[in-house]
């Protein structure tokens, strides 16, 4: 039977000793910092030798370090060859993202040709609920918390901007009037607070009734109610980009609101590390920056 110390910690130690920082290994592997000091140091006690020297504010491999770092690459890349030559191919492409609705259509949609390009290897599949027969890589969640158990970052908060047809911003100099023309998003049957949060910002909150108005089950609806002239609304400024840009809908106050709602990248425990699930989040980033 064969003598090995934890692969965990075999795993670790070639990541540190790639970074030659553990604070820069935890980050890559989606661990704490003291999880990677803990790991090296079992594997140093297995082995009875310091694979690492320690200096303030900086590491070096010592002379067993390198040449276990060598060693272990090499063994890991034999063992990443094997397992994709024999892991079915169509699997391993596919990368299924669980999206809201909205989001998926009016933001992540017109992007996805810019993905593909950079990743043609990779079959992106998106939903809009979730699936008992699909196993999900990664979930992009509106929400106001972290998700418990999964690496779980926020993408951003929702930028809230005041909007109407660009012929209506006349009338929407006087809300007071226009309470009952007022549009509003329900989410899990209430109406989410996004007026009541704008007039309060704006000092209009004594003079405008923000329970008043229509309200709609999904964005999507209640934008297309705006863009018919329907009324007035307070809209996540990301999910009207394209109609802001082009004149189609109009801003008729610089006051913008933040939050308290945002969007979340979460990823389970075991898709996290999976270079396509890496290439997805990373390329997020660049899109949101």
């Amino acid at each position: 039977m064969r003598q090995l110390p934890s692969l965990t910690a075999l795993r670790v130690f070639e990541v540190a000793g790639k970074q030659l920082s553990f604070t820069m290994a935890a980050k890559q592997l989606y661990v704490t910092q003291g999880a990677v000091s803990r790991q090296i140091k079992q594997l140093e006690d297995y082995l009875g030798v310091p694979l690492f020297v320690r200096m303030h504010h900086k590491l070096e491999l010592t002379d067993s370090g390198r040449q276990l770092l060598q060693k272990i690459e090499q063994s890991f890349d034999l063992i990443e060859t094997a397992v994709t030559e024999i892991r079915d191919p169509k699997l391993r492409q596919k990368l299924n993202i669980l999206v809201p609705p909205t989001l998926a259509t009016r933001w992540l949609a017109r992007r996805l040709t810019e993905f593909h390009k950079r990743f043609p290897e990779l079959e992106v599949s998106v939903y809009d609920h979730p699936s008992e027969h699909v196993l999900f890589d990664c979930e992009i969640r509106f929400g106001r918390m972290a998700k418990p158990k999964h690496f779980s970052e926020m993408l951003f908060l929702e930028q809230h901007v005041p909007v109407c047809l660009p012929d209506m911003i006349d009338r929407a100099q006087n809300l007071t009037l226009e309470a009952g023309n007022l549009l509003h998003i329900l989410h899990e049957g209430e109406r989410l607070p996004v007026w009541r949060d704008w007039l309060e910002a704006a000092g209009l909150h004594q003079q405008v009734d923000a329970d008043r108005g229509l309200s709609f089950s999904t964005l999507d609806q209640a934008i297309s109610a705006l863009k018919a002239g329907t009324g007035f609304a307070v809209i996540e400024k990301h999910m009207i980009s394209r109609e802001l840009e082009e004149g189609r809908l109009a801003q008729f106050s610089d006051i913008e609101v933040s939050g308290p709602y945002g969007y979340w990248l979460d990823i389970p425990p075991e898709r996290q590390g999976l270079s396509k699930v890496v290439f997805f989040r990373e390329w997020l980033h660049e899109q949101l920056a």
